[in-house]
């Protein structure tokens, strides 16, 4: 009976993920607030369960900020468990870019072999917009992985032919909506026509499992938008940068729409965010 076969250590991958963790982190103590706007909002989470569910701003709960909850949790998370710091709610954002390096290379690998997947992890690794937003608490890094991890799903489903796969795809970009709302759509062209044209179901199977997969991200995008938006304005905070107190305004009004049209004057939303 043979021995099962020891995974191989990719000692160039590792050197990639090293410097990836460099840059990164490199000197991200010495940040004392990173984005103040942001960090303000997380020393309020921190204070109390009604703070960090609606990502308050202030320490009253009196408006949120103009993004929803899912970053905010993990660094008010990360600085509870760290103390805070402008490193503490930065580290999520590094580890991320870490992370979204060895996705890069999970994504390449398997159709293009290891040299192009590791070229790929070390452009991943070395552009400088990816750096200079993963040494940062903007949401940008974490949007990332969590839309590269939502690909390599995507290409799992597909190359095991499991729904299951697909369906957790979609739901990560449900999950990606709570972190910067319609931004994480972008790639939804991208992944229904992958679906649609590589995987090997009947038309009728691809419908069905593309249909169950939009219903379910549909309902985890808006899950917190609803229960928020449900609530009476008189007893939770006023949607920050919304035009009608509304979650979903926020969504499709400074989060959506005006993003495309650049008209960002209805919430009288901030200008110096990335």
């Amino acid at each position: 009976m043979k021995a099962p076969a020891k995974a191989k250590i990719d000692i160039p991958l590792l050197l990639i993920v090293v410097l990836s963790a460099f840059l990164n982190g490199y000197d991200i103590w010495t940040d004392k607030y990173a984005n103040t706007y942001y960090t303000t909002a997380v020393a309020a989470m921190m204070e109390n369960l009604h703070n960090f569910f609606y990502v308050s701003l202030d320490s009253a709960g009196s408006v949120t900020v103009d993004k929803p909850p899912v970053v905010f949790w993990i660094q008010t998370i990360s600085a509870k468990l760290f103390g805070l710091h402008g490193w503490s709610v930065i580290l999520p954002q590094a580890l991320a870019g870490i992370g979204s390096v060895i996705l890069a290379y999970k994504l390449v690998k398997p159709t293009f072999g290891v040299t192009a997947a590791r070229v790929g992890a070390l452009v991943m690794a070395c552009t400088p917009i990816a750096v200079a937003v993963s040494r940062t608490n903007n949401i940008d890094s974490m949007l990332v992985f969590a839309l590269l991890l939502a690909a390599a799903l995507l290409f799992r489903g597909v190359r095991k032919r499991s729904a299951w796969s697909v369906i957790g795809a979609f739901a990560l970009i449900g999950v990606a909506f709570n972190m910067k709302m319609l931004q994480a759509y972008m790639v939804l062209p991208a992944f229904y026509l992958f679906y649609w044209i590589a995987s090997g179901p009947s038309w009728k199977k691809r419908t069905g499992v593309l249909a169950g997969a939009t219903a379910l991200m549909l309902a985890i995008s808006v899950s917190w938008a609803v229960v928020v938006d449900a609530i009476p304005a008189d007893k939770r905070p006023y949607i920050g940068s919304s035009g009608t107190n509304s979650v979903l305004n926020l969504a499709f009004g400074y989060n959506g729409v005006s993003r495309l049209t650049g008209d960002r004057g209805q919430g009288g939303g901030r200008r110096d965010e990335l």
